[in-house]
């Protein structure tokens, strides 16, 4: 009688969910469980990365600004070795066993930076060496996830529900700051660091969680009629990733994209970090700051994720959303052009970095609901992390190469206007090839349909 009731009960608990959820987001009533379990999964991973961020932007205007484009090139080698160890983990686990272990290894190096950072000894060189482990960490979490949901998720749900998930993860970049800025004088900034491994144990814990629900056990790749153990191993080789990204169009016009998003996203950053450093001379202001950057950053993105992105990208589709933080980029490019000061830059983080969490993000995450299994994993991960770092990398010599040139960051402003005016078109056509694939079916490699004229 008991076991009849509990289950009497649940679907009418989640219809309840189902008609408030509406209100913000189309999702299903079958739809809820997995969509909740995401959005308090992404939380807990962003609100683990926000916390270390202004620790990080830190850590790295004490190693030196002259010393960035170095410490974008460490990132760069380390992404080089990580791909190929998480393919060939992807290649032998389930994704039951292959998530978690991801998240357990950056738990594990948090604690052990803190026990460094505790001993005091090498600053400057645990310095450098955690503003790598962050810049990885920060991409490896996040691609990781997003490769679940792309798994979880097919085209037509993720237009409708990717926006909200994002919007988890917006609300834990929100927390995070707050409890950076609340937390670093009583704790001290150092103790700040257990704080983000037990939000990525929360968010392991999400993991499993979310592998109960019904979506997890009829996901996308079953919905779209090719049956197979939402558990299997995916199998293949270590290399895949780069393999599956150079036989694909498709996949190569988004690595395009991830490029001219690292290019123009470094050169900001280091834009930003040059005009902090000339108006403050404390690090403590210097972090605080950063994190009122991302504190602005996250109100904004928040509003639009839960009033807007889901109804924007079903309504224009993944190419405009993306073009729109290139045409964001742009005009913020030409303004930081004719007046480099402290306020031109915040103002041109807060609502560039806005557009590509609440919109550009989601989009591009939808961009993987079309491709087989292998390359939402694999490639995704080559891309998201070993693609973007080597744009931070090069970019970040290409930057040192202008100033060694004579520019001056108005100058350098100007190079990146038309680039961001290129970038613009590229996004279009990559969001009508994503349209095209769709149409087809998407459920195999994504090379031969987005071909098609």
């Amino acid at each position: 009688m008991l076991t009849f009731a509990r289950h009497t009960k649940e679907p009418r608990v989640e219809n309840w969910v189902a008609r408030r959820l509406e209100r913000i987001v189309n999702v299903r009533p079958d739809e809820v469980q997995a969509l909740l379990w995401a959005f308090v999964y992404f939380f807990c991973l962003l609100c683990a990365y926000y916390i270390l961020r202004p620790l990080r932007d830190e850590m790295g205007v004490a190693a030196g600004v002259a010393n960035l484009q170095w410490l974008f090139t460490g990132t760069f080698l380390v992404m080089l070795a990580a791909v190929p160890l998480f393919g060939a983990l992807v290649a032998r686990l389930p994704r039951r066993r292959f998530v978690p272990w991801v998240y357990r290894f950056f738990l594990l190096s948090l604690v052990a930076f803190w026990g460094l950072l505790e001993l005091d000894e090498g600053r400057v060189q645990v310095a450098r060496a955690f503003f790598i482990w962050v810049s990885v960490f920060n991409l490896f979490v996040v691609t990781v996830f997003w490769g679940f949901m792309a798994d979880l998720f097919r085209y037509e749900q993720g237009r409708r529900l990717f926006g909200f998930i994002a919007a988890g993860g917006t609300a834990g970049a929100l927390v995070g700051p707050s409890l950076t800025a609340a937390l670093a004088v009583p704790l001290g900034p150092i103790n700040l660091l257990l704080v983000s491994a037990l939000l990525l144990e929360c968010a392991t814990q999400c993991v499993r969680g979310l592998l109960r629900t019904p979506q997890a056990r009829t996901d996308a790749t079953q919905a779209r009629g090719t049956p197979r153990d939402p558990d299997a191993v995916i199998g293949g080789g270590m290399l895949a990733g780069f393999t599956e990204v150079v036989r694909s169009p498709y996949l190569l016009m988004i690595c395009v994209h991830v490029l001219l998003l690292s290019l123009t996203s470094t050169f900001l950053y280091f834009q930003q970090a040059a005009i902090v450093a000339g108006a403050f001379d404390s690090p403590a202001e210097r972090t605080r700051v950063f994190a009122l950057i991302d504190l602005s950053v996250g109100l904004l993105t928040l509003a639009v994720q839960l009033t807007l992105t889901g109804r924007l990208l079903l309504r224009f589709g993944a190419g405009p959303a993306l073009a729109l933080l290139a045409l964001v980029t742009l005009v913020g490019f030409a303004a930081l052009a004719l007046a480099p000061v402290l306020a031109a830059v915040i103002a041109f983080q807060a609502v560039k970095r806005a557009t590509e969490f609440a919109l550009s993000n989601p989009a591009r995450e939808t961009l993987f609901t079309v491709v087989s299994r292998e390359q939402k994993y694999k490639a995704k991960s080559f891309i998201d992390t070993a693609v973007f770092r080597g744009g931070d990398a090069a970019s970040g010599w290409v930057y040192t190469a202008l100033r060694g040139l004579g520019l001056e960051l108005a100058g350098i402003a100007w190079v990146a206007v038309p680039v961001a005016a290129l970038w613009a078109a590229l996004l279009l056509h990559l969001g009508r090839m994503q349209a095209r694939l769709a149409h087809a079916g998407g459920t195999g490699s994504a090379d031969k349909e987005a071909k098609q004229p």
